[in-house]
């Protein structure tokens, strides 16, 4: 996610191309993202940090619902129930972290994306705020982590849940290619649907904010019950279920790997490149003064 800018429902919208609202609004993020990363880096690593704690926390909550409609005398639709339920829970993360002004990696995969496409930022930059986002989604996590070791929230039939979690996300790469490719195509879909919600939010056409909850918390939904894989709240598993001994660290570093990839393709390709490229002011050759448009290819880069 990102420090919000300026309504985007205040924006004239384009009738033939309605997604430049959008991207001007995911360029203006994108400034505060330049400043913060560079004059205010203690700050910004806050805001992912407080990114990592969301997700490390509501995810632990849904493999708490999980377990809590998978006993053994549960009857055989409690467990899609409880998996239904903590979808939608872990959804409201998304939504905390956007109304915090939080950082979350998989957001800004699409916002640097759009901001190099228009010249507005390099891709050593780019890699700059990626990384440091990432570093301290992991530091939010290590604290959810750290704090659970020395509580009981996540023992029995939670850590078991996360367990299996674990030995279901790193199996992947036992299978093969065909394992992987598996892993790369749900990590692809995953941060698909995240930006697919963000595309919504900021696409100047919504105004009404429990509307955008909804929009937020359905696409965590359908990436959570259906099993993608998010790139942050694996890594946070890992650290969680590592401190209680659990999980093999080569094969979760090697996971995320796949993961971050298969992430970047699908907000940063899909969507980011794909909406930058779909919505760009197009050449006319039969004009000689070509009125340059916000968020056109021409802005400048810093």
């Amino acid at each position: 996610m990102n420090a919000q800018p300026s309504s985007p429902s205040a924006r004239p919208v384009d009738p033939l191309f309605p997604g430049r609202t959008f991207v001007s609004t995911v360029l203006d993020a994108l400034d505060s993202k330049k400043t913060m990363t560079g004059e205010m880096t203690g700050r910004y690593l806050q805001r992912a940090i407080m990114a990592g704690l969301f997700v490390g926390i509501f995810f632990t909550t849904y493999f708490a619902i999980v377990a809590a409609f998978s006993t053994a005398d549960a009857p055989v639709w409690a467990p899609v129930l409880g998996r239904m339920l903590g979808s939608v829970t872990f959804g409201w993360a998304l939504v905390l972290i956007f109304y915090t002004n939080s950082e979350l990696l998989t957001s800004n995969m699409m916002i640097v994306s759009i901001g190099a496409y228009h010249h507005r930022i390099g891709w050593g930059r780019s890699l700059r705020i990626l990384i440091l986002c990432l570093a301290g989604n992991l530091i939010g996590g290590l604290v959810v982590a750290l704090l659970l070791r020395c509580s009981s929230v996540a023992d029995g039939a939670v850590l078991q849940q996360m367990a299996a979690a674990v030995q279901l996300k790193t199996g992947y790469l036992e299978a093969g290619a065909s394992g992987v490719a598996d892993l790369f195509v749900r990590a692809i879909l995953c941060n698909f649907c995240i930006n697919v919600g963000m595309l919504m939010v900021y696409n100047g056409k919504l105004t009404n904010d429990f509307t955008k909850c909804v929009i937020m918390v359905t696409v965590v939904f359908v990436f959570a019950f259906l099993g993608f894989e998010h790139s942050v709240a694996d890594s946070v598993l890992f650290l969680i279920a590592g401190l209680h001994g659990i999980g093999d660290p080569l094969a979760e570093v090697a996971s995320v790997g796949v993961i971050l990839l298969g992430n970047f393709i699908g907000g940063g390709v899909l969507i980011g490149l794909n909406f930058a490229v779909m919505n760009a002011e197009p050449h006319r050759a039969d004009t000689g003064d070509q009125e340059e448009q916000p968020g056109s290819r021409g802005d400048r880069m810093d």
